[in-house]
């Protein structure tokens, strides 16, 4: 049995796409630039008590739903450009939604087969905390509506210098 290696982070990247067929996910996904962190996507299972009055030693449960918690937060470095894009996919969203046509984000490593999908809803970006000397991030915040899980990937593709 070969032994599993373990990955790095490095080459990550973050992709959307709206869809072109309303329920279908997108083929191609556009490249958002410079993610620096991605929050943790892996909820845990809730779980209901189903103890009767009959059990005399243990309760017992059945699983429940899993719960990513609401709004994601995914961190970017800070430049017009990614600030243009954003604005940019916030209007294509909104008026993908008018014909009930969604947003899909992918998390993509390269040495993984399979990509992370999941349907969202993008909120437009307020203005990011500053510091005094440090790299300027910013983070978006993206709220699941489902579809959620893993897929093959399709390698998002670099964004263009015009939004």
């Amino acid at each position: 049995m070969a032994k599993a290696v373990d990955l790095s982070t490095a080459g990550i990247h973050v992709g959307y796409g709206i869809e072109t067929t309303t329920g279908t996910k997108p083929t191609t996904f556009t490249d958002l630039p410079n993610p620096k962190s991605i929050p943790d996507f892996n909820p845990e299972v809730g779980s209901y008590d189903v103890t009767s009055l009959n059990d005399t030693i243990w309760k017992r449960y059945i699983d429940g739903l899993k719960d990513p918690g609401g709004a994601l937060a995914i961190t970017f470095g800070m430049s017009q450009m990614f600030l243009d894009m954003w604005e940019a996919l916030c209007d294509e969203y909104d008026t993908a939604k008018i014909s009930n046509k969604r947003m899909w984000l992918e998390f993509y490593h390269p040495r993984l087969t399979k990509a992370f999908y999941f349907t969202c809803v993008p909120a437009r970006l307020g203005w990011a905390a500053s510091d005094v000397d440090n790299a300027w991030d910013t983070s978006i915040s993206v709220t699941p509506t489902g579809e959620i899980g893993w897929d093959d990937p399709i390698v998002p593709t670099e964004p263009s210098e015009e939004p």
